[in-house]
């Protein structure tokens, strides 16, 4: 079942991307795989991607995964709603701390387990759509005050540091 949408992988051994593919076809309805990161945001303004599954290290014999950080902060500016799940041999916990810290959903080891890699890509996507819109989540909010308040609008208002008029826009507006 193709359910997941489009994933990106950017590694520089092509050997993981084919086996990325592998993997990652029967879960999304289109992979797409690149060596060169220079190619990340190029491919993202051609398509909607619905998550990038991104290399840490890209240069030869460098470890650092500083080119990673790199791109994840270039993906985060430009596309700030697509979650991006970071993937390295060289993992360490500092290194896994910056990924979050800029903006990473998970953070990825290889060797990966198929069945942890595509548990976590799926639950980073799963909680992605679990996002509710800030309309949603004040008229949730209002609803609270006012059922704490037990209906007093007066009170409800003042709880939320609104007027009472404010409150009563905000309502008609919000359903």
């Amino acid at each position: 079942m193709k359910s997941y949408g489009t994933i990106l992988v950017i590694d520089d051994n092509v050997a993981i991307l084919t086996a990325m593919s592998y993997l990652l076809v029967d879960t999304f309805e289109q992979v797409l795989t690149t060596t060169q990161p220079d190619d990340i945001l190029k491919l993202m303004a051609q398509q909607p991607i619905d998550i990038v599954l991104l290399d840490m290290n890209f240069a030869p014999g460098v470890n650092s995964g500083s080119e990673g950080l790199l791109w994840l902060r270039a993906i985060r500016k430009h596309h700030p709603d697509v979650p991006v799940v970071l993937l390295t041999a060289y993992a360490d916990v500092s290194l896994a701390v910056k990924g979050l810290k800029n903006g990473a959903s998970d953070f990825i080891t290889k060797p990966w387990d198929n069945g942890e890699l595509l548990h976590k890509l799926k639950d980073v996507l799963d909680m992605q759509s679990e996002i509710v819109s800030l309309d949603e989540m004040e008229m949730q909010h209002i609803r609270r005050a006012i059922d704490h308040c037990h209906g007093n609008l007066s009170r409800a208002a003042e709880m939320l540091g609104i007027t009472r008029q404010t409150l009563y826009n905000k309502m008609k507006r919000l359903d």
